[in-house]
Order: C-alpha cells, then structure tokens, then sequence
C-alpha cells in the first residue's frame, strides 16, 4: 500500500512562487507514476502534471493550465515528488492532491490528502 503526504502549500501574492512536495512511502512507490493534481471546490478534479515512468527515462506532461510556469519533478530515490509553481494566480487557488498511478486492468490513482494553495490578487 502506497502512503502519500503532500506539503508545501500555503497563501502568496500573485507572481509568487510555491514549491509543493510529496513524499511517498511503501514497498513499490518508487515503480509508480506520480502526478499532480487539484481540485476546486464544485469541480471535478483534473491533471497538473504527471511523471511517467519510462526505461527510456521519465516522460513528464502538463496540463496547459501549468505549461511554462510549473516544473514538476521526482528526486533519484523516487519517494519524493515536487511541483514547483512560478507566476502564481488567483485561478491556482485550490487544493493540490498528489496521485500515485497504480497501473491494472483499470488503472487505479492512491491520493494523498491535499495541500491548499491561495492565491491573492
């Protein structure tokens, strides 16, 4: 079973920066996609960013809302997994999950319990 714990969020000024960080724990973590995502309140919750694991080496994606303004990364150990956030906006404001793809039949998503994030005008 994998355990998630999201950290790092906080409230700033628009232009700001955040980083948000994720450490994962148990036995295959380190085998999983990871990814970040964030859900608004009366929304469904949708794709930051996501770490595919590759023998070729990670594949890394963006959702366009982060495209050029978030980095998404995983250190060597593949525990811990980052976003870091630049040029921050009210419309980031929301809280930030981080997912852990368990890949099956139907791929399956384990979540940490979210880090809020707010940003004021």
């Amino acid at each position: 079973q994998v355990r998630l714990v999201e950290s790092g969020g906080g409230l700033v000024q628009a232009e700001d920066s955040l980083r948000l960080t994720c450490v994962a724990s148990g036995r295959r973590a380190s085998n999983y996609d990871m990814a970040w995502y964030r859900q608004a309140p009366g929304k469904e919750r949708e794709i930051v960013a996501r770490i595919r694991v590759s023998f070729r080496g990670d594949i890394i994606s963006y959702a366009d809302s982060g495209k050029g303004r978030f980095t998404i990364s995983r250190d060597s150990g593949r525990h811990t997994m980052y976003l870091q956030m630049r040029r921050l906006e009210a419309e980031d404001t929301t809280i930030y999950y981080c997912g852990v793809v368990i890949p099956g039949p139907v791929e399956s998503i384990c979540w940490g319990r979210g880090t809020q994030v707010a940003v004021s005008a």
